[in-house]
């Protein structure tokens, strides 16, 4: 129970208090934690200097045992009415603050652990063969994105140039991308970094990542298609990658664990499950205001425990503040792909909105709004906030 006046199924509650970077009308950025509707400021209630700062890297950078003090700190302030008057004048309407990115991103990596993502593009590009790479079951595939370009939800996409060549063009063209794409994702947070040469084990995991967000990683799908063989995603990927403005702890998500699904192959050992790695987390994807899909994490092959094993098994080190995604969040059922090219079968089978106007892939003005919630204690929700960017037209080249 709280003293705040909170409804019962509040998204936001006791049970979730998810970090993030804010600035009253007058004053500096620095951290809180959100509260129903409005945001606890942290700096000021708690004897940290940590909190003082303008991102969560020197908070998460203390390690689990202070993340887990100063949680039940904040839950003991907004639980006991003898703290009512200490904590009620720093408590800010959402309303009445400004948000920040929430971490100072070191690397970013994107996975793309979604077997049933993987199936529906392979399908689409490799029509009558396997649909999977030979690799895909072995090891959690994925390339090192550009940490300059993720962006705080809300921030405008502007529509990137790049050349592009359709199959049967005799050469490629140069232009702003025709088919601009989403992709849905939930992306990981390390709050203590790793050194070089020492791999993360999969049961290291929660002791290295701090917390969880939101993601869409926009994507440009004919400069991508273009530039990608025989090399990874590059400048159709890297123009921006948005995520939340609210991190949610790990603590936060214990009803939330799950099984994975069956492993067939068995996994290397590095990689073998340990129990109860995935998460069972429900998205929902909507353009201009309608959903348009509704991917389940829980779906998904590869866990955020194996993704940081297999990316530092190497030796490569990590440091607070890298972010790593999971790729497309994609279920099995037509309604729960996580991206228009999955939706719309690369543009074969437009999407009709409701107000009677179709897609294919995203036009100037379109707005992508990304949601999540995980399951909470006793039957109960927590949110996962929101990641959203509006397309703006391509700029002039100078």
């Amino acid at each position: 129970m709280t003293w705040l006046d909170l409804p019962a199924d509040d998204l936001f509650g006791l049970d979730n208090l998810p970090y993030g970077v804010f600035a009253p009308a007058e004053g500096r950025p620095r951290v809180g934690v959100r509260v129903g509707s409005r945001v606890l400021d942290l700096a000021a209630v708690l004897d940290d200097p940590a909190f003082a700062q303008p991102t969560l890297n020197a908070f998460m950078a203390q390690g689990r045992e202070k993340w887990s003090a100063a949680r039940a700190r904040i839950r003991e302030l907004l639980t006991d009415v003898a703290h009512r008057d200490t904590a009620t004048p720093h408590l800010h309407h959402l309303t009445d603050v400004r948000l920040y990115l929430p971490f100072e991103v070191g690397d970013y990596v994107d996975f793309y652990a979604s077997e049933h993502h993987a199936t529906n593009l392979g399908r689409l590009f490799r029509p009558g063969g396997d649909p999977l790479t030979p690799n895909w079951k072995h090891l959690p595939i994925g390339y090192h994105g550009r940490s300059g370009t993720v962006v705080l939800s809300g921030t405008p996409v502007v529509r990137p140039h790049g050349q592009r060549k359709s199959p049967d063009a005799a050469a490629p063209d140069f232009g702003p991308s025709q088919r601009l794409d989403i992709e849905a994702e939930v992306g990981f947070v390390v709050g203590t970094g790793s050194p070089a040469g020492t791999p993360v084990s999969v049961a290291g995991f929660r002791d290295h990542v701090f917390g969880i967000c939101l993601v869409n990683d926009w994507s440009a799908r004919d400069i991508q298609a273009w530039e990608y063989v025989p090399l990874g995603p590059f400048l159709g990927k890297s123009f921006a990658t948005s995520v939340s403005p609210w991190v949610v702890p790990l603590e936060a998500l214990d009803a939330a664990w799950t099984g994975l699904p069956t492993r067939d192959p068995e996994p290397l050992p590095y990689l073998a499950d340990t129990g109860k790695e995935g998460l069972d987390l429900a998205l929902s994807v909507r353009l201009n205001g309608q959903e348009i899909s509704t991917p389940p994490f829980a779906s998904m092959y590869w866990s955020g425990a194996q993704m940081l094993a297999h990316m530092t098994v190497n030796g490569a080190s990590t440091r607070t503040g890298d972010l790593y995604a999971s790729g497309t969040v994609s279920g099995p059922a037509a309604h729960e792909a996580g991206s228009l090219i999955e939706l719309t079968r690369a543009g074969a089978e437009p999407l009709t909105l409701s107000d009677g106007r179709t897609r294919t892939f995203l036009e100037d003005g379109d707005e992508i709004t990304i949601t999540g919630t995980a399951p909470g204690p006793s039957g109960t929700r927590i949110g996962l906030g929101e990641v959203r960017g509006r397309i703006h037209p391509p700029r002039p080249l100078t």
